[in-house]
């Protein structure tokens, strides 16, 4: 039993990613991840390097 707060999370849960279905499965982590307002996650492009003072 999984304490999911967005019923949309859910559906990530039963169609998981499995090599075949990577349109569907991006298309719904889009879903989840825009109803979350956590789309920019994805769509802006990781720093170019760690920041000096991080271990």
């Amino acid at each position: 039993m999984s304490s999911i707060k967005n019923p949309l999370a859910a559906i990530l849960d039963s169609n998981k990613f499995t090599g075949l279905n990577y349109q569907d499965w991006l298309r719904t982590l889009n879903i989840v991840l825009a109803s979350e307002k956590l789309l920019y996650t994805i769509e802006k492009n990781p720093p170019k390097e760690a920041p000096a003072d991080q271990p």
